[in-house]
């Protein structure tokens, strides 16, 4: 069985033809005065005459000169191409640069950004919850004051007159005054008068025959309810000054009242229209006082 022949034995340096080994410069000379000496011994074999001796060959002489100027114009125009080069290289790392300048430039403005952002996160957050607390206090307020409905458990507490009750067995005024402010004393949150709301400007008060509340006038039976702690309300309204004063008057007056002290659900409507209004007083010149009203909207 034949063998493959191995790979070829690389040849020894010193056994690499000249075009392989020498300069291209080099090479091209050699080759250039070779070919004169050849050309000059074809000559000679052929009995021509020599040359004179002194006068360089006219050939020779033309290619040295040819030689000159290729090499002068391949080192022209390496010098050029090496300025070329050095100039798009430095032009390229200047380019380089100012890119990587300009992005950390905007990296650190993406950081300042980003933590601004944070900061407004924090302070939307701080505005989300005041808000929060603003409007838990504004309904709060709205409750207590009565310029909104609410509905809760309370007590209610019914007062009426006996049938032949004449001018002095009335139940007046004052005597639903000493009961609502005794409920308000014993912790209640709202309260309703005949399904009239009670605020902090609401005057109950004798009008000709009748009770106004709120500019409204109400009659017998008259219905107290107020919403509140349903354990303790009942209980507490009658450990009150005011408390404990209704109920005496209630006995020496001859009026009776009813207590359902565990009501689950009371549903009192917000004060009317008419009741929200700012009151202010200024003063005037020569010590006049004068009164301004403003309608809460």
């Amino acid at each position: 069985m034949a063998k493959r022949p191995g790979p070829a034995t690389p040849a020894p340096p010193h056994e690499l033809p000249d075009r392989v080994r020498l300069p291209l410069l080099t090479l091209i000379t050699q080759q250039s005065l070779d070919e004169d000496y050849l050309h000059a011994a074809e000559r000679r074999a052929a009995g021509a005459p020599r040359p004179p001796s002194g006068r360089p060959p006219r050939t020779a002489a033309v290619v040295v000169a040819v030689f000159g100027l290729l090499a002068a114009t391949a080192f022209v125009q390496t010098t050029r191409n090496a300025d070329v080069d050095d100039a798009s290289r430095e032009s390229l790392i200047g380019r380089i640069e100012a890119q990587r300048d300009r992005r950390a430039a905007q990296q650190e403005r993406v950081a300042a950004l980003r933590e601004g952002n944070l900061a407004l996160e924090d302070d939307v957050s701080g505005l989300v919850d005041v808000g929060q607390e603003v409007a838990v206090t504004e309904r709060r307020l709205a409750v207590r004051t009565g310029f909104s409905a609410v509905t809760g458990e309370g007590v209610r507490v019914v007062v009426t007159e006996a049938p032949d009750a004449d001018e002095n067995n009335e139940v007046h005024d004052s005597d639903l005054d000493l009961l609502v402010n005794g409920l308000w004393q014993a912790g209640a949150e709202a309260i309703a008068v005949n399904g009239q709301r009670l605020t902090a400007v609401t005057a109950i008060r004798t009008s000709g025959a009748a009770i106004r509340v709120n500019g409204v006038g109400i009659q017998a039976p008259y219905t107290v309810e107020a919403i509140g702690d349903t354990r303790t309300l009942s209980a507490r309204l009658f450990d009150t000054t005011t408390g404990l004063k209704f109920v005496s008057t209630s006995q020496v007056y001859g009026f009776d009242y009813t207590v359902e002290d565990n009501v689950e659900e009371l549903s009192l409507p917000s004060a009317p229209d008419s009741a929200l209004v700012l009151r202010s007083a200024e003063s005037g010149s020569a010590g006049t006082t004068k009164e301004k009203e403003e309608p809460l909207s």
